[in-house]
């Protein structure tokens, strides 16, 4: 595990985290810096008392094109349109939300207010985009994540009504991958994201996917 300078100019080899994926230690999170941790298979995760971490884990947990799983009852919600689903209307409050989530085993949130600001910059440039899921014209739920050439890393989704983060990303799930999307990037297990297909491939696999995209 490496301490990183308060400039980053690279990050160390992958084979270099520990068991639990964890690689370095510092740096900031500039636009810069972000965008070269999303191309090298990094991404931080740290709590508002932490110094920044970063986190290359292996096997990586995935949804691969042809792979995504919509239930019958999703089917019909979608069908139904039930939900209004709008893309980048509200990015700032969809993270907001994102940060209120209590998650089990969680104490506080890792989406501090310097994580907040940061992709707000991401997202002012084209990088980090929000799904949203509207009713009544309130924003029950949504999601954000990074896109860069037709790689999406995930970063978090948030419910205040049953299904409304769902809707919102498997919406934009099957557009992405009907647009030459190749993978998208749930970083670690949950049997939420199970359910809609994702699996863990080893991280030299997930590496050899990112690194051929697009741009």
């Amino acid at each position: 595990m490496h301490f990183l300078p308060k400039k980053i100019t690279s990050f160390p080899p992958l084979s270099e985290a520990n068991a639990d994926g964890l690689l370095a230690i510092g740096g900031n999170l500039n636009v810069e810096s972000l965008l070269l941790a999303y191309k090298s298979g990094i991404f931080p995760w740290y709590s508002e008392s932490e110094p920044i971490m970063w986190w290359s884990p292996d096997p990586r947990f995935v949804i691969l094109p042809g792979e995504l799983i919509i239930s019958k009852s999703m089917h019909k919600i979608l069908r139904n349109e039930v939900f209004e689903i709008k893309f980048n209307h509200s990015f700032e409050k969809v993270i907001a939300n994102c940060a209120k989530v209590k998650r089990a085993g969680q104490r506080g949130t890792w989406i501090t207010t310097a994580i907040q600001a940061a992709y707000l910059k991401l997202h002012k440039k084209g990088f980090a985009i929000s799904g949203e899921a509207w009713k009544n014209g309130e924003l029950v739920g949504g999601f954000y994540g990074i896109l860069i050439g037709n790689s999406f890393f995930g970063e978090s989704m948030f419910s205040l009504v049953d299904n409304a983060s769902k809707v919102a990303f498997l919406t934009y799930a099957e557009q992405f991958f009907k647009e030459g999307g190749k993978i998208i990037d749930c970083q670690l297990y949950t049997k939420h994201l199970q359910s809609l297909g994702a699996k863990m491939i080893p991280r030299k696999l997930f590496i050899e996917k990112i690194t051929t995209r697009v741009v």
